[in-house]
Formats: C-alpha cells, structure tokens, sequence
C-alpha cells in the first residue's frame, strides 16, 4: 500500500494533549501515511518537539518511545501538583477537577494577583519538564519533519511562528505560557504568551512550506457545547474554549473561501492552492470532560486519552486514506453553513 504524504496540525490543551499522543502513536505504527510538517501550539508544540527528537534517534518506533517517555514524566510530575482531584470524583470515577477545592482556591487567586504577585521567582515546572525530557539539538537536527511552533507576542498582539531549525525550550515555553499562570517568556527581549490566544494551530506555514496539500487537525478543544454554562467557573472555562478555537476557525473560513472561488474559476490555480482539509476529533468520547481536567496529570487518565486518540486515527485512516491526497474530508461548507 502507497504512504501518502500529510500535514499535521496540533492543539494545544493541557492534559488533552494526551490525545494527540495517541493519534501521533498510531500514525508512526501504521504505515499507510508519513508526515511531512506539524504545527503545534502549546501541548501541540511540546508533542510535535518530542516526536521529532525520538524520530531522530530510532525513526518511527523511536518517536513513540520518546512521546510515551514524556508523558510519563508529565504523569510523575503531576504528582507533586496540589491540585488533585476531590474524593468524590476519585470515587465516581469523575477526571474533572472541578471539585478539587485546591483548583478553585487557584482559580480565585488567578483574578485578583497576577504571576508576578504570586510567583516572583518565576518558577515554572514546565521549564524542568521540557528541558530534561527534550534534546533540542536533535530537534533542529530532524531534516524528516518541519515542525512550526507557534506563539502570542505580547507586545504586538501577533502570531510568532518558530520553525525548526531555531527551536530552543525557551521556545516551547513561551508557546506554552498561560499569562494567568506563569510569567510571560522573554525571547531576545520580546515577551511571549501562549500561542492559542493567535494561532491554536496556524495552519498557514503548511501550505506556504511543504509540498503535501493534506492537512489534518488534531482538535481536541471542543468548537461547540449544548448546555449553557452558569457558574462561574464554567462560564470562564467556555470563554477560553471559544478564544483558543477562534484563530483556527478563521484560517478554516479563509480555506473555504478559497475552496469556494476556485471551484468557481475565480481565481488562477497557478497561484492559490487547493488544500485539502481533514480533521480527527473526539467529541463524543471527550465531550462530558470539562476544562478543568485539562489540568489532571494522573497516569491513568493520560493514557485513557491516548487510547481514545488512537482509536480515533484508526478510525480516520480506516475511512479516508482513499481519499487522502483526493479530497477533503472535512466539509467546511457545512462547518459554515
């Protein structure tokens, strides 16, 4: 069977990143595709650095050892977090930490002190995280991959786009950084914040930079909701959702515009391209998680979430891997309609 070249493009999401391990673990074991570029942001970028360091040291079998050795050590450093889930959920097998009166005491903190307040010293585990776990040098080394790692200039209000050959941790920090969490990082003097706020993923540097026209999403920040929000916490829970999916609607929406003119000759094909748009998602699975489980490291549920991930990039190939390279297979006219 042909490999057929795609794109991938990573949400971020906390914990939920989990899922993508799952997607991208199923990918480097089935060999009906290979991937030429990734985007990612915030946990998108750390699983797409990660990826590349292990596909530099053992190609595909090394790129699943090194995701499962990351997530890990996201599992081992989620242990000392004083954020945990309440008894009861533990008992009702709840992995939101709604609950947990520690994620609430923070919550409150986070609107009325600032990082700066709070953290002085600018203490960031994540910084241990990245540093121990990723070998930089290997990932600028990856000529198999381009990877794109995105973040928010805080100064400008602009996407800052990193391209592999540059990546340092300071990067994937700064894709990373939720400014009610942790002080905003500083690279050659210019302060970054995380990268969902402009670009959750960008999808532009794929078709701008690589010659396959599949790109496929990995969403794992749901678009839509049915039920109402009302306290507090869920009404500001469903803010950020809707901020971080908002950038890549608006990519998508251009994508269609253009998917619309081209189908009507109104514009040279010599020089738009026809990209091909799919997506792989798991509302169903993951739709009765809150935000708040974004923040729940606990071993278990990380790899709950990558089996859910690879059932789901299964279940994709399974259906489309004709029509990859062919057509879309996320209707973005419906998605818009």
């Amino acid at each position: 069977m042909r490999k057929k070249s795609i794109n991938l493009a990573l949400q971020g999401g906390g914990s939920h990143g989990a899922f993508t391990w799952g997607v991208l673990d199923y990918f480097m074991e089935d060999e009906r595709v290979s991937i030429e570029g990734i985007s990612g942001t915030s946990a998108g970028a750390m699983n797409a650095a990660v990826m590349a360091q292990g596909y530099m040291e053992n190609g595909a079998e090394g790129a699943r050892e090194s995701l499962e050795t990351f997530w890990w050590q996201v599992a081992q450093m989620g242990k000392f977090s004083p954020i945990k889930r309440s008894p009861l959920s533990v008992l009702t097998g709840n992995w939101n930490m709604g609950y947990s009166p520690t994620n609430v005491m923070f919550d409150l903190l986070s609107r009325v002190a600032s990082p700066y307040d709070i953290n002085p010293l600018n203490i960031n585990p994540l910084r241990n995280l990245v540093e121990s776990t990723i070998d930089f040098e290997k990932v600028r080394a990856c000529g198999k991959l381009k990877l794109f790692i995105a973040a928010t200039n805080v100064h400008s209000g602009k996407i800052k786009v990193f391209e592999r050959e540059e990546l340092t941790a300071e990067m994937i920090l700064a894709s990373a950084c939720l400014p009610t969490i942790y002080q905003a990082v500083e690279i050659d003097g210019v302060p970054y914040w995380d990268g969902g706020y402009v670009g959750n993923p960008p999808l532009y540097p794929l078709y701008h930079s690589t010659k396959s026209k599949d790109i496929l999403v990995v969403q794992i920040n749901p678009v839509e909701r049915n039920e109402t929000p009302r306290t507090a916490m869920e009404i500001q829970n469903r803010i950020n959702e809707i901020s971080f999916n908002t950038s890549l609607l608006r990519e998508l929406r251009g994508i269609e515009f253009v998917h619309r003119l081209l189908k009507e000759n109104k514009l040279n094909e010599d020089y738009y391209a026809n990209i091909l748009m799919h997506r792989i998602e798991a509302t169903e699975q993951l739709g009765g998680l809150s935000a708040s489980s974004k923040l729940n490291a606990e071993w278990e549920f990380l790899v709950h979430l990558r089996d859910i991930g690879r059932e789901s990039a299964s279940v994709f190939l399974d259906e489309n891997y004709e029509r990859l390279g062919v057509e879309s297979t996320l209707d973005l006219k419906h998605e818009f309609s």
